[in-house]
């Protein structure tokens, strides 16, 4: 086995990482919400309830905060070199699993793995292991089984 020191990114991942945990305790402080993504995307498009008197403002400014930040880091940095080693169909397949199980497990990573697993919640620990460890076991089969 080798490993691609080009993907090997400690000190980004670690910023991003105490970025997206001051993030959500900010905003459980905040706001006294989970920052789980989608929650609050569901809740805007009415697929959890309907949505509650003065809650779609902030939903509508946090999903543009999401898209446009990159856009700003663009302009501000410039462009950032990426590369996905799997083609469309697999992006797309990738992304619609993603979105029923998070339907299916009721809340997603950022819900789950971040907020879930710092309040101690058995429910987010079941979830977080379930989505983990089925992208460990689909990442070996394609890159070991398929490859």
């Amino acid at each position: 086995m080798t490993i691609d020191w080009n993907h090997f990114t400690p000190w980004a991942s670690l910023a991003g990482g105490i970025l997206l945990g001051l993030a959500s305790a900010l905003f459980i402080l905040a706001n006294g919400r989970i920052l789980g993504i989608s929650g609050i995307v569901g809740g805007l498009m009415g697929h959890i309830g309907r949505p509650k008197a003065g809650d779609t403002g902030w939903r509508i400014a946090f999903v543009l905060g999401m898209l446009t930040a990159p856009v700003l880091y663009l302009l501000v940095a410039g462009p950032v070199p990426a590369t996905i080693d799997a083609g469309w169909g697999t992006v797309v397949l990738a992304g619609l699993l993603v979105g029923v199980g998070t339907r299916y497990g009721s809340g997603c990573t950022s819900g789950h793995g971040i907020c879930g697993l710092s309040r101690l919640s058995p429910r987010s620990l079941a979830a977080t292991l379930a989505f983990m460890g089925a992208g460990f076991a689909i990442v070996f089969v394609m890159r070991h089984v398929f490859a």
